[in-house]
């Protein structure tokens, strides 16, 4: 696209000015009351640097694909679009260049990219569903042999072992098998990022990425399996004693292990600061745990409990916090937490089954006591923070990978589904649905792997994440709702699989941060070094 850099530059001049704007706001007002005009600049970031990764993208790809070169100037067109007309936010919450008063900057970047909005991209969008139809998908090489070999295992093993079942366990909401988990455990699921020395992987965000897209591709609870191990394995990498390190790494990585991260409360949510389990010391030395917490996933089946719990009851806010290891014994469906001390009733859900939702009740459970990770106390939320960017990075890919299923299956069903003697593929309005499906997916793919790239240099990442998280969860949730469109009636019937892939897709705005949460993070961190 010989204009694309001048139009990106164009969207970098709305972006400065929309920064502009809410700094001169957040002169004479809080954040939060200036919220929507906050979280509209965070949208508007975010979606310029979408643009920006899908544009390194197409220069990688070295124009190998010719598709590649379509949806980036699909991607172009909508962004830009959205930036100058109306941004949404949510379905019913639209941000618009007046609510920053943008609109001289609006009618600059319109000028500028006149030639990349215009009608033109009626036929070009009925060119990449057709594409899409024909089988063929933009590329997904990284240029690297082992990496392109790490998905090609992955997209086997998901083809083979998880596709074919993973509906059929939805609807019965059964647990993962133990088989596919030992068979994911064998690929090296649970230790891509510990380190080699503790019988990992050691390798970087990025491979869990594409670990994680293809699983959840087949169903998100595959997907989400190796979160825990991540977010558990973290933690203890980086805040744990050798003696910690030793003894629960290596058992990760394994599989031998699985964790669960047991952190929200009820009435809590978001507010970690204001959390009321407590754990104190016994006369023996071990710790006694106290409280109750809510949407635990995975609680019953799992070994280890990383465990957020106040353990400096006189010190307000964070720093009372404390995290534990806590191991617990493996539940069955007959005893679910035959840990003294522990229990647990199972939340119903909609969807992201697979694992279990769970809310705990603890009344004097005991942790050893070296439970403490890195043994020091009032450290928790510290240590909890350092995993935010890896885990809403790993949700990002999560969300890459159910949007990949949903246009899988609305491609399917619109190629073979024929209306008025002709495969409904063909109508304008369906071919729509799936090419600007296709282009939310490579833009938030692209995003999210920017994000873990600058994850595995070392970078602090946190508002990368969160614009990765926030636009890849909105691809998910709009493809999979088109997706259901597409199938008409039987969409929503629950034998057909998009039923399950729209239930799981709504899921992925709302863990590791809700989209408020991360527009917030993503607009106090852009703004920080202007107000």
């Amino acid at each position: 696209m010989h204009n694309l850099a001048r139009v990106i530059e164009g969207a970098r001049a709305y972006r400065s000015a929309a920064l502009d704007a809410l700094v001169k706001r957040l002169a004479s007002n809080p954040i939060d009351r200036e919220q929507r005009a906050a979280h509209g600049f965070a949208w508007v970031a975010t979606s310029v640097a979408a643009l920006e990764a899908v544009a390194d993208w197409l220069e990688s790809s070295g124009g190998a694909n010719p598709l590649d070169e379509k949806v980036v100037r699909l991607a172009c067109a909508e962004t830009v679009s959205q930036l100058i007309g109306g941004l949404p936010m949510a379905q019913n919450e639209i941000f618009r260049p007046f609510d920053l008063d943008l609109h001289e900057a609006a009618t600059a970047l319109r000028g500028v990219a006149l030639d990349c909005i215009s009608a033109q991209q009626i036929d070009l969008r009925a060119d990449v569903a057709r594409s899409l139809a024909d089988g063929q998908w933009p590329s997904e090489t990284f240029h690297d042999t082992e990496l392109d070999a790490i998905r090609s295992n992955y997209r086997r093993f998901t083809d083979a072992e998880i596709l074919p079942q993973a509906h059929r366990w939805h609807l019965a909401n059964e647990l993962i098998p133990d088989e596919i988990v030992s068979r994911m455990a064998e690929l090296g699921t649970f230790g891509v990022c510990i380190p080699e020395e503790f019988g990992g992987l050691g390798l970087g965000k990025l491979v869990m990425c594409l670990i994680t897209e293809e699983l959840s591709r087949g169903w998100i609870g595959a997907g989400s399996l190796g979160t825990r191990s991540e977010i558990a394995g973290e933690l203890i990498v980086l805040g744990g004693t050798q003696a910690q390190k030793e003894h629960w790494l290596p058992k990760i990585a394994s599989g031998q292990v699985l964790p669960t991260a047991v952190f929200t409360e009820p009435d809590v949510g978001s507010d970690l600061g204001s959390l009321q389990t407590r754990a104190r010391h016994a006369g023996d030395g071990s710790w006694v745990i106290d409280g109750a917490k809510t949407w635990i996933t995975h609680a019953s089946r799992s070994d280890l409990m990383t465990l957020l719990a106040r353990t400096l009851p006189q010190e307000k806010g964070y720093a009372g916090l404390s995290m534990l290891l806590v191991p617990k014994p493996r539940g069955t469906a007959a005893d679910p937490f035959p840990a003294e001390g522990m229990a647990g009733s199972e939340i119903e859900v909609l969807g992201y089954r697979g694992m279990r939702e769970y809310a705990l009740a603890f009344d004097g459970m005991r942790a050893p006591s070296d439970a403490l990770l890195g043994g020091e106390e009032g450290q928790g939320f510290k240590q909890l923070m350092r995993t935010f960017e890896g885990a809403r990075i790993q949700t990002a890919a999560r969300a890459v990978g159910v949007t990949r299923r949903a246009l899988e299956l609305g491609v399917d069903y619109a190629v073979n589904r024929m209306q008025f003697g002709k495969a409904i593929l063909n109508f304008p309005r369906v071919a729509d649905k799936l090419a600007m499906g296709l282009v939310d997916m490579v833009l938030s793919r692209e995003l999210t792997y920017s994000a873990a790239r600058a994850k595995d240099l070392g970078k602090r990442c946190d508002i990368e994440a969160g614009m990765a998280k926030l636009l890849a969860a909105r691809a998910a949730w709009a493809t999979a709702d088109a997706a259901l469109q597409i199938h008409g009636g039987n969409g929503y019937a629950t034998e057909f699989e998009i039923s399950r892939v729209l239930c799981d897709a709504r899921i992925l705005n709302i863990f590791e941060g809700a989209a408020e949460i991360q527009a917030q993070v993503i607009a106090r961190g852009l703004i920080g070094g202007h107000n």
